[in-house]
């Protein structure tokens, strides 16, 4: 019996489809060893990389359908990738399982009967958030700094819907880049310039470490607090932001972190790391896609054990039914219902920042 993981596995500096991978197989590990799932199968992994590019994601969703024994996918950090997938993934009637993707548009896709669960962060819970982090912290004036793309645009829609019922941050600007700029000074001074004390920053690893590295060469007084989207957590932002980032208030919005996780839970899971050479927490590189997989893994074999068989209909159906799971990440009570496909809230998100050693951990303010 088969899982698949569409990743960004061959992306240069990234490692969120890696912790994917991991926090699957650590759970498929322990799967096995209780007795697999259906009275004895037990459960294998079967990766596909799809490096980012939507068109190489699109035919990796035709490869795992075509896998007589695949019961549900995985999917992988890029929100406009999965996006693209969609169409192809309600056709295939494959589980979709969104353990790190957050546009909204993912789970709410308008098809009926919905394959998209997601165990994950919410642009629409990620970004009222961070607004209300910023105004915590005395910033009445903000900047949007974002990517020009779906997973961009989700954000902007957040925000907006935030501005609808909360006059304060006030937005100042909007400005837009482009995947894998060569800069984002420009328009980052320009929203510092508009008045904002603070940026709401949408980004991946790679441009919010040029962004770092451009925002500690300006004089102090142009550097303003950077409250980011956790697209930068999925790659090798601390290394590429080097000295720069301890010259930017820098924090990153999490759903989770293994220095908060419940002791019986992050005991178990150790336990069980230690054959994928994982001996401490700081040994686990973009933590809450492992943390995520890991969770959504667990869940998914109690689906298939509650439908009986692996049917994908039959199991995405079970996935709606499964009552309870005491994760990682939280007690999921249910983790899903016919009517609600998001396995997390509100409640599950904090600020994250960077230690001196590149571990990240949850922010004091």
């Amino acid at each position: 019996m088969l899982l698949g993981i569409d990743g960004e596995f061959g992306l240069q500096n990234s490692t969120s489809a890696q912790a994917i991978e991991l926090g699957v197989r650590i759970a498929v590990d322990q799967v096995n060893a209780r007795g697999g799932v259906l009275g004895g199968r037990p459960l294998s992994i079967v990766t596909r990389d799809h490096r980012s590019i939507p068109a190489r994601g699109i035919q990796n969703i035709a490869e795992f359908a075509a896998m007589p024994d695949l019961v549900a996918l995985f999917g992988g950090r890029f929100s406009p990738v999965v996006i693209e997938q969609l169409p192809a993934l309600k056709a295939a009637k494959v589980p979709f399982l969104a353990v790190w993707s957050a546009a909204d548009a993912i789970v709410d896709n308008g098809s009926t009967p919905n394959y998209a669960f997601r165990l994950s962060l919410r642009d629409s819970l990620a970004m009222p958030f961070m607004m209300t982090r910023a105004k915590a912290r005395g910033v009445l004036r903000v900047g949007l700094l974002l990517t020009n793309t779906a997973w961009g645009r989700s954000n902007l829609a957040a925000v907006q819907k935030y501005e609808a019922t909360s006059k304060l941050p006030k937005v100042v600007g909007t400005a837009w880049y482009n995947w894998q700029e060569k800069s984002l000074v420009e328009p980052y001074l320009r929203l510092v310039r508009l008045g904002a004390q603070a940026i709401l920053l949408v980004a991946n690893d790679d441009e919010a470490a040029t962004l770092v590295r451009e925002m500690a060469r300006l004089e102090p007084t142009q550097r303003v607090p950077v409250l980011s989207h956790w697209g930068i957590t999925g790659g090798r932002f601390f290394s590429g932001a080097g000295d720069a980032l301890p010259q930017v208030d820098f924090s990153v919005v999490q759903t989770f972190s293994f220095f908060r996780a419940p002791p019986a839970q992050l005991a178990t899971f150790l336990a069980s790391a230690k054959a994928h050479r994982i001996q401490r927490i700081e040994d686990i590189e973009s933590p809450v896609g492992t943390a995520h997989a890991y969770d959504m893994t667990h869940i998914l074999a109690k689906a298939i054990d509650l439908a009986g068989t692996t049917d994908r209909p039959a199991v995405r159906d079970a996935l709606e039914r499964v009552k309870f799971h005491d994760g990682l990440v939280r007690r999921y009570a249910p983790p899903f219902t016919p009517t609600r496909h998001e396995a997390l809230g509100t409640a599950q998100l904090l600020m994250a920042r960077y230690r001196d050693d590149g571990v990240l951990v949850p922010a004091e303010r």
